[in-house]
């Protein structure tokens, strides 16, 4: 492999502004990956080399626009491109091409970075998976609905990739193929331009190898955001296994932990933290918001091409027609109790360290995993972070999931960083 595709975005943005790099021959480079890997992985929803090269050497005659200059990056192909097609994972939208870009794109393009393609999602970013396969292991899931950002970026085939969370499409993917995930907190990051699913728990998010990717890309996707400074103390971590703990599996305990008992004794004060009873219901209560918002959510495409949607999201919209207003209500005022809640746990603690996921990636394509892990924290609004904390008895990866208080996503990444650095040996990567 091209030593250039193993960079991470900041060595690759450092190095282009330092003028030792070209932004042509870094995306060659990720171009060449793609075609020895993708039909093995199958990442990629949409790419045009020829485009994208374009697009670089364009970056190699300009004056740097941004700290992304030059960087290559993929967007899951639920998010609006005027100049690619943008097809949702779904056979009603083949070939369609909106009429304007999403606000993350213009971000992005302005601050420098080069979009390299659209990376596959699951149909409408909801359970029914695109091709995309696990990068360790071809038979194995890559999770879901990020499927194909996450696979792409822990293969080497691009740097960063944009992905989204109504559930668990970001963590538990990044999970399982053994690279970092990060949802922001809700509306963090600006949504105008994707397409919309449950609209109260949508999140954009990112997929990267690297923690300190995280900080120029936060620079361009939240400008409005107040930088924090990194606390210069070790943090103090609420171990949580939450009332699903017993749903997961045996080599997922084991690396969590693990995991906890080597940050202790790195120094970190690490304490176990039980969720209050109304959390219990927390579950019940996002797969309800999910379902009845999908309903509006996807309102077009049920009225006018319901034949064309898979079973699993026909199945998924009726659920969702079920509930009523009050239903939703109930949800909605349990997600508000459990943030109150949740702001006084995260007042003691600086994070929480709990699963990203049940465990490895589980056999097969059909399915993309349970979001089970990652359910109750969407559905708080509060950032997570998922690492690699070691391998499952498949060999495929494990990951940690930490989780801050809203809006905190610059502590919770500083965290995360000291706390990666003092986990036990990660998966290795794939080569």
């Amino acid at each position: 492999m091209n030593e250039l595709a193993k960079l991470s975005l900041h060595e690759a943005a450092r190095a282009i502004a330092a003028g030792t790099l070209s932004s042509e021959a870094l995306v060659q480079a990720c171009l060449a990956r793609i075609a020895e890997r993708d039909p093995a992985v199958g990442a990629w929803a949409y790419l045009d080399a020829e485009q994208a090269l374009a697009e670089a050497r364009l970056r190699d005659r300009q004056a740097p626009l941004g700290p992304l200059h030059g960087v290559p990056i993929g967007l899951k192909d639920i998010i609006d491109t005027a100049d690619m097609p943008t097809e949702y994972g779904s056979p009603i939208y083949r070939g369609y091409r909106p009429a304007h870009a999403a606000r993350c794109v213009e971000l992005l393009r302005a601050a420098g970075a080069v979009i390299l393609g659209k990376t596959v999602t699951a149909e409408f970013a909801t359970y029914h998976p695109g091709r995309t396969a696990n990068p360790h292991h071809p038979g194995h899931t890559p999770g879901g609905s990020s499927s194909g950002s996450a696979a792409a970026v822990a293969d080497f085939q691009v740097p960063c990739a944009l992905g989204t969370q109504t559930a668990g499409s970001i963590i538990r993917p990044a999970s399982f193929c053994g690279t970092i995930g990060y949802k922001p907190s809700f509306d963090a990051f600006d949504y105008r331009g994707l397409h919309p699913l449950a609209p109260s728990l949508d999140t954009l998010g990112l997929f990267v190898r690297d923690l300190a990717d995280l900080a120029p890309l936060r620079r361009v996707l939240a400008p409005r955001a107040v930088p924090q400074a990194p606390a210069a103390r070790k943090p103090r971590i609420g171990f949580c296994r939450t009332a699903q703990w017993k749903r997961g599996d045996a080599a997922m305990h084991a690396a969590l932990e693990a995991s906890a008992q080597s940050l202790a004794k790195a120094g970190a004060e690490v304490v176990e933290i039980s969720l209050p009873p109304s959390f219990s219901q927390l579950v019940s209560a996002q797969i309800l918001v999910f379902a009845a918002e999908a309903v509006r959510g996807l309102a077009t495409e049920w009225r006018d091409h319901r034949a064309a949607l898979s079973a699993e999201l026909q199945a998924l919209i009726e659920e969702g027609r079920r509930y009523t207003a009050q239903d939703e209500l109930v949800a909605q005022a349990l997600a508000a109790k459990c943030r109150l809640e949740l702001g006084t746990i995260l007042g003691e603690v600086d994070v929480l360290l709990t699963p990203a996921s049940i465990g490895e990636a589980p056999g097969g394509l059909g399915k993309t995993g349970d979001p089970l892990f990652n359910r109750i924290w969407t559905m708080l609004h509060v950032p997570c972070v998922s690492y690699p904390i070691g391998a499952g008895p498949a060999g495929l990866p494990l990951g940690a999931q930490v989780v801050g208080a809203h809006g905190a996503d610059d502590a919770l990444i500083g965290y995360a960083m000291w706390m990666q650095n003092h986990s036990p040996a990660v998966a290795g990567a794939n080569a």
